[in-house]
């Protein structure tokens, strides 16, 4: 295997937990806001979208993870590199979400001024902090667990999860 086969597939198989966790989550945020918008005529996002950007937030993760910044707290106490790390996620998510809601009024009002006017205006607040409350109830399940593999190691708590795995390569 070529050194670039070989780094193409480490990059794959380490995109795989984040973009499964996220294809969930975001389907589960889908999910709660298409039930929030029934009879209001706003149509929620795709499955399609909902992949792509799962596919965007589990690339992100990786690239976040090398910045220095990222991981301020390795010799401490698991608990400050999750509430870290999840704050720097919520607020990247919450900044999107504003964002996803911003480019739909823009379409409406034609120019980005109007459309944040708009935006802060006609947006159901309730709506929007119910999807922040679930997304900062997942993206911090999401930290913690990360934290934790790094920790206990990805083949251990395979192991606690699943049992002995079968002997690979024989």
């Amino acid at each position: 295997m070529s050194k670039l086969s070989a780094k193409i597939k480490e990059e794959f198989v380490a995109l795989i937990p984040p973009t499964l966790f996220f294809f969930v989550a975001l389907h589960i945020v889908a999910f709660v806001r298409a039930l929030m918008l029934r009879g209001t005529g706003i149509t929620p996002m795709s499955t399609v979208a909902v992949t792509i950007a799962a596919l965007l937030l589990g690339k992100a993760v990786l690239i976040a993870d090398m910045l220095p910044i990222i991981n301020r707290f390795p010799e401490k106490p698991l608990v400050y590199n999750v509430a870290w790390k999840t704050t720097i996620y919520f607020l990247a998510a919450g900044l999107i979400h504003y964002l996803e809601h911003l480019v739909d009024f823009w379409r409406e009002a034609g120019g980005l001024i109007a459309a944040n006017h708009k935006l802060l205006v006609e947006i159901v607040w309730p709506h929007f902090w119910a999807i922040q409350i679930i997304l900062l109830v997942l993206i911090l399940m999401y930290c913690t667990t990360r934290e934790l593999v790094r920790v206990i190691g990805k083949d251990r708590v395979l192991r606690m999860f699943f049992g002995p795995m079968p002997i690979q390569g024989i």
